[in-house]
């Protein structure tokens, strides 16, 4: 375990882009990280009790090849969609909008009181980026 009450491991293409886009377009904190000699690099994004461990296809499967087959068979992210919050999310939306990344549904404040728009990452992990709305019902 690594400190947080949930982890998930996701295997992305490119750790660059992967921390181009949740550091510079999301503007989350995640860390570059090392675990022992030898290991592969990694990011962690930690939020609220859970963290997202992003981890380069190559490395995971050449300590899993046994993978390989279930990396061609199924596409990234289909299933699964995590909830990310974000401080700005008008700026954090443009940022998106300006990089010309797919949105699934526009930024909008939801009925519950939350903006929040739906997006893919470069790897295609489908996010709901939100806020808490100030704004009273």
């Amino acid at each position: 375990m690594t400190g947080s009450a949930l982890s998930f491991q996701l295997a992305v293409v490119d750790l660059d882009a992967t921390e181009a886009f949740y550091v510079g377009i999301l503007e989350l904190d995640v860390t570059r990280a090392l675990t022992v000699r030898g290991a592969p690099e990694h990011l962690i994004l930690k939020q609220q009790g859970f963290e997202i461990i992003f981890v380069e296809d190559d490395n995971v499967l050449q300590a899993h090849p046994l993978l390989a087959e279930r990396f061609e068979e199924y596409p990234k992210g289909v299933g699964m969609t995590f909830h990310l919050a974000v401080d700005d999310i008008e700026d954090v939306y443009q940022a998106v909008v300006e990089e010309e990344l797919e949105i699934f549904y526009p930024l909008e404040l939801r009925p519950y009181g939350v903006k929040e728009f739906w997006c893919f990452d470069p790897d295609g992990y489908l996010l709901v980026v939100e806020e808490a709305s100030t704004r009273q019902p």
